[in-house]
């Protein structure tokens, strides 16, 4: 059944979870916009990754924002279901660090390292998008691909753009709960993987949530999840010490290493 369900995510397109601080999306499309590819299975090559069985655990890792959508306001500007009555933006573009380097190459670079890591620990990993050139896809679409791969658990991965002075990460689930599993399932994941965060050294957010956790309501892609979801701002990108770190392939590496840890503890496989 799970090799049913995971082969049919093929065929629908995915999108991106809210959060961060974004940058402004106002100027006209300077080329058509490329839509993020349909949710797809990610693959690794060499030694380290064995193939993995249909039957094993199936993570959605959901990169945040995309690199063209800056480009292409129209679509990412348009209105979708907040998953709480309302509407918001289909995307942002994301912030960036004071030196350029944009939230959503950070997300990218992440999630592949992270995707590695759980490939070689024996799961399934889904892509919600497969590269970083592309448009979109939309809050609403990214919320429902839990669903869509018949997930164990959905990890969406982000930086922040607050004050300068402002340090550390935090956790977001959804809250208030829209049905059980935000209620239980996806507050272990949050509590699971704030507790990785911490034991690599990361310290909780000193301007946001509390004890690194961050109830949130205004994020769609949280709010429209029926899988165990949890959204990681991983840093303040405007923070100096902060952006040095997200900046290096060697600091990537350490988010990485934490998210995947956070993810296996809440599966109940070891690290």
């Amino acid at each position: 059944m799970r090799a049913a369900r995971v082969l049919a995510c093929a065929a629908v397109l995915s999108a991106a979870l809210g959060g961060c601080a974004p940058r402004p999306v106002a100027t006209a499309p300077t080329r058509a916009p490329t839509v993020a590819a349909p949710l797809a299975t990610s693959t690794v090559s060499g030694p380290s990754a064995p193939p993995v069985p249909w039957a094993s655990p199936v993570v959605v890792l959901d990169p945040g924002h995309n690199g063209a959508n800056g480009e292409n306001p129209a679509f990412v500007n348009r209105l979708v279901p907040d998953g709480r009555g309302g509407t918001k933006a289909c995307n942002t573009t994301g912030t960036s660090t004071d030196a350029g380097y944009p939230e959503h190459a950070f997300a990218f670079d992440v999630a592949g390292r992270v995707t590695q890591r759980l490939t070689a620990a024996g799961v399934r990993v889904v892509s919600t998008r497969a590269a970083d050139d592309g448009v979109g896809p939309c809050v609403d679409e990214r919320g429902r691909a839990g669903e869509v791969a018949d997930a164990d658990a959905v990890v969406s991965i982000h930086a922040d753009g607050s004050a300068p002075g402002n340090s550390g990460f935090h956790v977001a689930m959804s809250d208030p709960a829209v049905n059980a599993v935000q209620d239980g399932p996806a507050r272990q994941l949050a509590v699971a993987l704030r507790d990785a965060m911490r034991t690599a050294g990361f310290p909780d957010a000193d301007y946001i949530g509390r004890d690194g956790l961050s109830p949130r309501s205004d994020l769609a892609g949280l709010n429209h999840a029926t899988r165990p979801a949890a959204l990681v701002e991983c840093a303040n990108m405007r923070n100096p010490t902060e952006a040095a770190l997200v900046s290096t392939p060697e600091g990537r590496d350490r988010y990485a290493a934490a998210i995947t840890a956070g993810v296996l503890a809440f599966l109940g496989l070891p690290s």
